[in-house]
């Protein structure tokens, strides 16, 4: 399928004598699918996430599937003759929207990431943490299929990081794939279907009986739902840190915060939909 993505042996060095960053990667990125790329400074995963964005070109092997593709890089440029307002709606028509709609999605992304004070300052004068939001939010504003994330979150204020991880639950929901890198090991535990580690050039898969992820730290909801003599719905299931069933039909599922709308829309729009009882947040832990 197209919206697949799928890496065929590629390998990747700079230069026509240069050594090897990565060689024989096989990877596909199919639809609705959270993915983490991990390990140690300079192995490669930068070089990684540019080929699956299409920006570098392998050496050797071949990358096939087309997904609409959003990448925020490791090192945003922006130094760029832009407003941020500008900037996004000048991305946003780049990426087929009407400039009426590259306009809207670009003041909604700002808002909602907490920087429609900053939508008529020059991106030279933005801080860092801006300059991040503004990069973020040319990822977001036309719904790529495909979603890669390269240390997003550094340089992001709690609000915003918790934004984006909202935004990563919704696209997922959506059907698009995310691939992303984090220096943070508690970024999205528990919520991905792969975890890959770049080492010695070679790109690996976590087996499922390897130490997982630790589990995320930040604040959490319960939702106590009753439904149908069905099972819960799968991205319910994806999106929730632990379930117990407590009666007849009637489920406690505890999720991070930041993924709380995209699970209450999952329960309330499946065939037939489950009945919400209650919704609390937990106590924070320490």
């Amino acid at each position: 399928m197209e919206r697949d993505l799928r890496l065929e042996n590629v390998g990747r060095r700079y230069g026509l004598r240069g050594p090897w960053v990565l060689r024989e990667v096989n990877v596909e990125l199919a639809p609705a699918t959270l993915t983490r790329i991990e390990g140690p400074n300079g192995c490669g995963k930068s070089t990684l996430l540019r080929l699956l964005a299409r920006i570098d070109a392998p050496t050797e092997g071949r990358v096939t599937g087309r997904p609409r593709t959003a990448y925020v890089p490791e090192r945003f440029p922006a130094a760029l003759p832009f407003t941020a307002v500008g900037y996004l709606t000048h991305l946003g028509t780049v990426h087929g929207l009407s400039r009426t709609s590259a306009e809207r999605a670009a003041g909604d992304w700002l808002d909602r990431l907490d920087a429609t004070a900053y939508a008529h300052t020059p991106m030279t004068r933005l801080s860092k943490g801006s300059s991040q939001k503004v990069a973020v939010a040319q990822a977001l504003l036309a719904e790529p299929e495909l979603l890669i994330l390269d240390e997003a979150w550094t340089g992001l204020d709690t609000d915003a990081r918790a934004e984006l991880e909202r935004a990563v639950a919704e696209r997922t929901s959506a059907g698009a794939a995310v691939v992303f890198v984090d220096h943070d090991p508690r970024r999205l535990a528990g919520a991905t279907d792969a975890v890959y580690t770049v080492r010695d050039g070679a790109l690996h898969r976590r087996r499922s009986d390897e130490e997982p992820a630790a589990a995320p730290d930040g604040p959490q909801m319960t939702i106590e739902v009753h439904g149908p003599a069905a099972p819960l719905p799968p991205e319910a299931l994806r999106l929730a840190v632990s379930t117990e069933e407590t009666a007849d039909r009637t489920h406690r599922l505890t999720v991070p915060v930041s993924h709380s709308d995209v699970l209450l829309r999952a329960l309330l729009t499946a065939r037939p939909p489950w009945h919400v009882v209650s919704v609390r947040q937990n106590e924070s832990r320490r």
